[in-house]
């Protein structure tokens, strides 16, 4: 096996990269960062399918470091840019430690950034950023029509493709295709972990027993009880209905699971047309595998 300086192993949910980035950390000597824009919320890891679901957030997990897992509370928000910069610490780190830093998650624009760096955008003032929160909050259908060409639908990006209209009268595509900075280099070996869609569909709906035996509904009830944002991670949405009122505990499961297999889907998109990956898993990875 040709060991890599660092890696990124990248895939939709529900598709095994967790589990084999972990196996392969162990047979490398490497530590795993997360890159995850929902597993970095600290009391949702059951909703996230964090590793940190069915155990106590740590430093390690068997002896392998993880990193930039459940370090932020749901109230806070966090940009590209800033995660770009806690990756690079953690990579720094793992390089001075020896080890071989390893990315894994799902999340395109974090992805992105670390292969390509990101766009100097000049700092949003908080009377900016508290507009575009509020337009958000108002209609969030409206919002997400004023910044369609950047594709964002969850509440946070479509509120930051606004903030940055409002500061700098330029919409955030046009800041994207400007020079960037801030990517790893040399850029990390990319691994695509990409099974067939009905795969992921009979696994995404067979680990949300799991989910919800382990704590989901228990950490939907913290959002509620605190007023938190929901809409971080899907299947809190859904949860959060349910404890509420507003649907039957059989139609949030339903929900959940429709509403992954479509995230699930628009991933798959995503990565077949951004994503430039050195070795493709068509399937769900085996030990066989990690003879890269």
């Amino acid at each position: 096996m040709n060991i890599k300086s660092a890696y990124i192993i990248a895939g939709p949910t529900a598709s095994g990269k967790s589990e084999f980035a972990h196996k392969l950390a162990k047979k490398v000597n490497g530590t795993i960062i997360n890159c995850d824009s929902v597993q970095i919320y600290r009391g949702i890891e059951n909703i996230s399918a964090s590793p940190f679901a069915a155990r106590a957030v740590t430093d390690d997990i068997d002896g392998v470091p993880y990193r930039l897992f459940s370090i932020l509370p749901l109230s806070e928000q966090i940009s590209v840019a800033d995660y770009i910069a806690l990756a690079r610490c953690e990579y720094d780190a793992a390089r001075a430690a020896a080890r071989v830093p390893i990315f894994v998650g799902g999340t395109g624009y974090y992805i992105n950034g670390l292969v390509n760096g990101i766009a100097e955008i000049p700092e949003i003032s908080s009377e900016n950023r508290n507009r575009a929160r509020e337009i958000v909050a108002r209609d969030l259908n409206a919002a997400r029509a004023m910044v369609a060409e950047t594709g964002a639908t969850d509440s946070q990006r479509v509120a930051r493709a606004i903030e940055v209209f409002l500061q700098t009268g330029h919409h955030i595509t046009e800041w994207w295709n400007k020079p960037r900075a801030g990517g790893i280099s040399p850029t990390p070996y990319r691994i695509l972990v990409n099974p067939p869609l009905n795969v992921l569909h009979e696994r995404i709906a067979a680990r949300i027993p799991t989910m919800l035996s382990g704590g989901a509904i228990d950490e939907a009830k913290y959002i509620v009880d605190n007023n938190l944002n929901p809409t971080r991670a899907i299947g809190a949405v859904q949860l959060c209905n349910y404890i509420t009122g507003k649907i039957s505990r059989d139609a949030a499961i339903e929900n959940w699971i429709t509403k992954t297999n479509q995230y699930a889907k628009r991933q798959r998109t995503w990565f077949k047309t951004q994503f430039v990956a050195d070795t493709v898993i068509d399937h769900v990875p085996s030990d066989d595998d990690l003879n890269l």
